[in-house]
């Protein structure tokens, strides 16, 4: 591998699969324009299509020009023609382009980026786990397949960055790297927004959500494993705890049609308000009417949505899986419950349902942990001392 030249600026390229609305997607993005505006660092990115109802946020990255390339045969689903094209495509552009770093996301994009990096002797690699992609949430064939591929490209990795610990104790778990090899640099955002939301009255009315209701929000994809049967399932006894509670579902999927006939044969019928798909600069304002944000997720690295409510000064209830116990912490940011545990789930939103003082304290709380820790600026300083340091060049050049 030829080393980097220290005479010109550090050339990074990030690679993900898609830019649909999601924390993966949004943490990339962050990172790549933060990155971008540095001096001394030259940044691309590559992304596959995105399409369908998740939504697209190609246009955050679209204008800036030589920033973001297409390449359509980087798609999410396993198609082993589709695959080998990828991988030739992007083997081609690292010889062309010739990046000091290459720098990967999600499943799809980061087995196939990393081994096309390798095959064009780029001198460090570098993969994000936003979340697992091995695990008891799918079956043991497709386990196997994934946590094989995970192995292969680890060989190549130079190092890894998690959002969350629990992703680097799953991956040496599972015999991926060394525990050197692995950096927890926090998904960042602009915290600005969340911490000066205020309710808006009109937006609120427009839902149906009236002063007096307890608002129990959840900011998630309309499909599986993101935990939304739960409250479906809990309805009768949340309604029983809870009379004015009111579920304010921000997000879209393919699963909607299925959430909303669960949701209208329930005791929640008519307490359900479906937003939809909304751009991320509008969620503080739907957090705000929230007067608690649940995750009750099964599959997540950390999702960003924890801190983004706790910014806000929401206290938080989600299940204790992968990362979320290291924002959430129980009894001082929010409640942990565990996944199959509904009646935990019900008590919680009850005792916050009860407690306005309760949930002012969680949120302060909450607002102060994230303050610290979560400023996208300090992601992307970070990201830029990673980069530095994995190819022995000082931060101050």
């Amino acid at each position: 591998m030829t080393p980097p030249n220290p005479g010109r600026p550090l050339r990074v390229s990030h690679v993900i699969t898609r830019l649909i609305v999601g924390g993966a997607q949004e943490n990339t993005i962050a990172s790549v324009l933060g990155l971008a505006q540095r001096p001394g660092f030259e940044v691309d990115l590559v992304s596959g299509p995105s399409h369908g109802p998740e939504g697209s946020l190609e246009h955050l990255v679209s204008g800036t020009p030589g920033l973001l390339t297409l390449l359509p045969q980087l798609i999410r689903p396993v198609r082993p023609w589709a695959d080998w094209r990828a991988y030739r495509r992007l083997v081609r552009r690292f010889r062309n382009r010739r990046p000091d770093i290459v720098h990967t996301h999600s499943g799809k994009a980061g087995v196939v980026g990393r081994l096309a990096a390798r095959k064009a002797g780029v001198p460090r690699i570098v993969h994000t786990i936003h979340g697992p992609s091995f695990g008891p949430f799918q079956g043991a064939a497709a386990n196997a397949v994934f946590l094989r591929a995970e192995r292969i490209a680890g060989r190549v990795t130079d190092h890894f960055v998690v959002v969350a610990d629990a992703m680097a104790r799953q991956y040496l778990d599972a015999g991926i790297g060394t525990p050197g090899q692995y950096t927890r640099i926090f998904s960042g955002f602009d915290l600005a927004p969340f911490l000066a939301v205020r309710r808006d009255p009109d937006l609120a009315a427009s839902l149906g959500l009236a002063p007096d209701d307890f608002v129990v929000g959840k900011v998630a994809r309309l499909f599986e494993l993101k935990g939304h049967e739960d409250l479906f399932l809990a309805a009768s006894e949340l309604v029983l705890r809870c009379p004015r509670i009111k579920i304010l579902l921000v997000g879209d999927g393919p699963w909607r049609a299925r959430f909303e006939q669960m949701a209208a044969a329930t005791a929640l019928r008519g307490r359900v308000v479906f937003v939809g798909l909304v751009p991320p600069a509008e969620v503080p304002r739907y957090i705000a009417l929230m007067d608690v944000l649940v995750h009750l997720s099964r599959r997540e690295g950390l999702a960003r949505v924890l801190p983004q409510a706790m910014a806000a000064g929401k206290p938080v209830v989600a299940v204790d899986c992968d990362g979320a116990g290291e924002v959430c912490l129980d009894g001082q940011t929010g409640f942990l419950v565990g996944a199959d545990h509904l009646d935990a789930l019900v008590n919680r939103l009850g005792q916050l349902g009860d407690a306005p003082e309760l949930r002012e304290q969680l949120g302060s709380a909450g607002r102060e942990f994230v303050r610290e820790r979560f400023p996208v600026e300090r992601m992307v300083d970070d990201l830029a001392a990673l980069y530095l340091r994995l190819i022995g060049r000082r931060p101050d050049r």
